[in-house]
């Protein structure tokens, strides 16, 4: 049975392969100078002969130019639209901290590396601004949830399409304690821009390279 070759894998040969037909392009070319340089005058080198020659290094070139094709789309395959689609369906975890306010509230989970004695949470707007504040539902250690209503710290409701930010700060005593906010869900589309991929998970729009999990969905009974 043949072994499955990775895009890795792939990718090494194609620039092994390109490496090689690189430095013979350039020996070719060279020998060609010279052999044009000290040819005979009463005896030149037949044109025939010579277009054979400038059709092979034609050829060399284009296989250069191939296998730089064929790297980019090892690269593609590996990280672009082809093999984003994979994740939609699928329940995804991301660490990801923006997300939209929909329907008056905004969603979020976060994570504390272990037990806290104050998790406090605060929610960003798209300047940096803090505009709410508070403490967190849970301090234990591990996942939890947390849903914000969309009101500002003086309880003025905040309208829908605006994209917030989750902030957590944890601390047992006066020691730091490791917590990071997530973005979890189901993603539901892929696309790119700017040469990243994205996916579309509830109320966030996630860069692929930050998810750090993914789940099938549970089979319905």
């Amino acid at each position: 049975m043949v072994a499955a070759v990775t895009a890795a894998q792939a990718g090494e040969k194609l620039d092994v392969g390109r490496t090689r037909l690189a430095e013979n392009y350039e020996t070719f070319l060279q020998l060609l100078t010279a052999q044009m340089k000290n040819q005979d005058p009463l005896s030149p080198v037949d044109s025939n002969q010579f277009t054979a020659q400038i059709v092979q290094m034609a050829g060399v070139e284009q296989q250069l130019l191939t296998n730089q094709l064929l790297q980019s789309l090892v690269g593609q395959g590996q990280g672009g639209l082809s093999g984003a689609v994979q994740f939609i369906g699928k329940d995804v975890t991301a660490a990801w901290a923006a997300t939209k306010l929909q329907g008056g509230e905004a969603k979020w989970s976060y994570e504390l590396g272990r037990s806290a004695s104050e998790v406090t949470l605060e929610v960003l707007d798209g300047t940096g601004k803090t505009v709410w504040k508070g403490p967190a539902p849970a301090r234990t250690e591990g996942l939890h949830e947390f849903t914000w209503d969309g009101k500002d710290q003086s309880g003025r409701q905040l309208d829908d399409g605006g994209v917030y930010t989750l902030k957590v700060v944890a601390k047992s005593g006066e020691a730091n304690v490791p917590a990071q906010a997530l973005i979890r869900g189901r993603a539901s589309a892929v696309e790119t821009f700017d040469g990243q991929t994205y996916l579309t998970v509830g109320g966030s729009i996630v860069p692929l390279d930050k998810v750090i999990s993914v789940e099938a969905p549970p089979l319905p009974n």
